[in-house]
C-alpha cells in the first residue's frame, strides 16, 4: 500500500493511471483545490494543516510509503484548520517557511519519516516522464540561444539556496523575468514583448539543494503555448530532474512553431 499525496496539475493522474494499471494497493491524500480525487473511493480529503489526520490514515492502512505530486498552494500558515498533531508540528514549519518553499517540503518529509513514513521519488511509477541530455525537436539552439541559456542557468543558481524561484526567462542574453510565487504562467505573461517573436529561452531548472524526490520543475503543452505566447524560441530542462508532460505534443507543438526543447 502506497499512500499518494496528491494536488494539482496533471501529473497526479498520470501517477494514478500507471498505478491502476499495475494494481498497485493505493490510497489518495486529497490536497487540491477542488478535492478533485473526492469521486475515488480510496480519497481522503484532508486541509494541509491536518497533519494528525494525514499520518493516522496512513498507518491505519500500513502505509509505510508515500509519494507527493502535483502542486499544492502554499497555505496562509495563521488560517490553517489545525488538528493536534497539527499544532504540535506547525512551528517547525512557521520556521521553515522563512527560508522558503523548498525547505518547508523538506521539513515535511523529515516529520513523516519521524513518524516512520519513507517519502517516494515522485517519478517512481512514470520513469518515462522526465527527459535524458539531449534536443528534441528538429530546431536546435543557435549560438544567441546558447548564450542565453548559459545566462539563464548561472542566474537560477546564483538565487538562494532555498528560494521559490524553479523558471527563468532571458532574452538576448538579459534577465526578462524569473518566476515567483505566482508561477510559470505569470511569469511568461509579464515576458511578453511585441517587439519579439521566437526569440528568448524559458529554463525550468529544480532549485538548489532542492530534496529531488519532490516538487521537481514541470513542463507540458500548457507551457510550451505560453512560452509561444511569449514570444519564446525554446524552452530548457534540466537532465532527469523534471517532469514532462504531453511529450509528444510538446515535441509536435515545437516542430510546427519552430521552437526547440532541449534538456541539459
Amino acid at each position: 500500500m502506497i499512500g499518494l499525496i496528491f494536488g494539482d496539475t496533471d501529473f497526479p493522474n498520470q501517477i494514478l493511471k500507471t498505478i491502476k494499471k499495475k494494481k498497485i494497493k493505493y490510497l489518495i491524500i486529497d490536497l487540491s483545490k477542488t478535492k478533485k480525487f473526492r469521486q475515488n473511493k480510496k480519497t481522503y480529503p484532508v486541509s494541509p494543516g491536518q497533519f494528525g489526520k494525514i499520518i493516522n490514515i496512513l498507518k491505519k492502512n500500513n502505509c509505510k510509503n508515500v509519494l507527493f505530486a502535483g502542486k499544492v498552494n502554499k497555505p496562509n500558515l495563521s488560517k490553517l484548520r489545525l488538528d493536534l498533531k497539527g499544532v504540535y508540528y506547525i512551528p517547525r514549519i512557521i520556521k521553515a517557511s522563512k527560508l522558503g518553499d523548498a525547505a518547508i517540503l523538506k521539513e515535511i518529509i523529515k516529520i513523516l519519516a519521524q513518524n516512520k513514513i519513507k517519502t517516494e521519488n515522485s517519478l517512481k511509477f512514470n520513469p518515462e516522464l522526465t527527459l535524458k541530455r539531449g534536443n528534441y525537436s528538429k530546431i536546435k539552439p543557435n549560438k544567441q540561444d546558447k548564450l542565453d541559456i548559459k545566462k539563464a542557468i548561472k542566474t537560477l543558481y546564483s538565487l538562494d539556496q532555498y528560494n521559490f524561484s524553479q523558471g527563468i526567462v532571458v532574452r538576448n542574453n538579459k534577465v526578462v523575468s524569473v518566476e515567483s510565487k505566482g508561477g510559470t504562467k505569470k511569469m511568461l505573461k509579464k515576458s511578453r514583448n511585441k517587439k519579439f517573436k521566437n526569440h528568448g529561452v524559458l529554463v525550468k531548472f529544480p532549485k538548489k539543494k532542492q530534496d529531488l524526490r519532490i516538487d521537481l520543475p514541470t513542463v507540458g503543452l500548457k507551457t510550451m503555448k505560453q512560452s509561444k505566447a511569449a514570444g519564446l524560441k525554446g524552452v530548457v530542462v534540466k537532465n532527469k530532474r523534471h517532469i514532462f508532460l504531453d511529450k509528444n505534443k510538446c515535441i509536435s507543438f515545437a516542430n510546427k512553431n519552430r521552437m526547440f526543447i532541449s534538456v541539459k
